[in-house]
């Protein structure tokens, strides 16, 4: 089976902004990571050894190029058959380098819940009062008095402790 060992995918020109919401670039940049769906289009390239069936692990992609590793110590153009599940079929070991693009275009809308993820996402990294990921949180009147205390991994759980993360399960896999 031919696996995927680089991929080098290039930062958006914009993200889609969907909703308007404060915080919500962060909130994108959170989120596709953490998913295989990309709704800003970049450029990306995979480099993968075969032999076997292959499909690129982000979509919607489009494929622009295919090289193999030459003998001469170069690329060289590659013409790869399709393969039964829509990927490509990689007849020797290569390697390989698929280089095209990944993305949806911007005037597309992206579905419901990955606007609802956004939304949440971005208002738990906006949190007021308080502190965003706050465990606790005391305030004194008498003689002021305010403490925050949160857990050290209160951005790296963000994606979870927002919601966001369930509503983002469909878009985890190709």
């Amino acid at each position: 089976m031919a696996v995927t060992i680089k991929q080098t995918e290039s930062e958006p020109e914009e993200y889609n902004l969907l909703p308007a919401v404060a915080l919500a670039t962060v909130a994108w940049q959170r989120i596709e990571p953490y998913i295989a769906h990309r709704f800003s289009p970049r450029t990306v390239a995979w480099i993968v050894e075969g032999p076997g069936e292959w499909h690129p692990p982000l979509t919607p992609a489009t494929i622009s190029t295919v090289e193999v590793w030459s003998s001469a110590d170069e690329w060289e153009t590659a013409t790869l058959a399709a393969s039964p599940l829509g990927g490509y079929f990689l007849p020797c070991t290569g390697p390989y380098r698929f280089a095209g693009s990944v993305g949806s275009p911007h005037n597309e809308n992206p579905p419901d819940n990955i606007v609802e993820a956004v939304k949440r996402l971005a208002a738990y990294l906006a949190a007021k009062p308080g502190k965003p990921g706050a465990m606790s949180e005391s305030i004194t009147a008498g003689s002021i008095s305010i403490s925050h205390r949160r857990s050290e991994s209160w951005m790296a759980s963000a994606l979870q402790n927002s919601g966001a993360a369930d509503l983002l399960r469909a878009f985890r896999k190709v």
